[in-house]
């Protein structure tokens, strides 16, 4: 058995990777040895998953093995699944890249350069926490200031505000670019 003890590790793989059960005669094909071997392997391979520190437990369902999490990791797992994932549209990433360029900045301000209303994307961007009331300009009707949060940096895997580009460089770049395409 001790032959291939080496094996372990390729039998988590394909568990992993192949996701639904996978039968022990299946196994010893792809593994080019016997079944007995595979079942051997398996008990080993659940032996050294029990561990606490696991949250992986290989299972036996359907008439095969397969990688399933710990019932007491059920609860972390939950968390993940209920973490929505979203995209942004073209108006709003180009929204959010106004404000990040220029904040403190106002919808106003924001619409000026967009030439279009970007009420409902900034609503959206506000729901979303990429984009935050940072204050109140000094001017007729105090209108509201806009700014990145934190959520924002993360969102882009950035440290601080200063990572982001320089202005003048991504202006550069645009007008190399469009030079290349005439």
């Amino acid at each position: 058995m001790m032959f291939y003890s080496h094996l372990k590790g390729h039998i988590e793989a394909l568990l992993f990777a192949y996701g639904d059960p996978i039968s022990a005669d299946k196994l010893a094909e792809m593994l080019e040895i016997d079944r007995e071997n595979v079942i051997l392997l398996v008990e080993e391979l659940k032996r050294d998953m029990a561990s606490n520190q696991r949250g992986l437990k290989v299972a036996e369902v359907a008439g095969g093995y397969q990688l399933c999490t710990k019932p007491e990791c059920t609860a972390t797992i939950d968390k993940l699944i209920n973490v929505q994932e979203f995209r942004l549209s073209m108006a709003a990433m180009e929204t959010l890249s106004i404000i990040a360029f220029k904040q403190p900045i106002t919808r106003m301000e924001i619409e000026n350069i967009r030439g279009v209303k970007v009420d409902s994307v900034v609503n959206t961007l506000l729901e979303r926490g990429l984009i935050k009331e940072v204050g109140r300009k000094e001017a007729i009707g105090r209108p509201i200031l806009f700014g990145t949060t934190s959520e924002f940096l993360k969102c882009f895997g950035l440290k601080t505000l200063e990572e982001l580009p320089k202005l003048a460089e991504i202006i550069n770049i645009e007008e190399i670019d469009n030079e290349e395409n005439i």
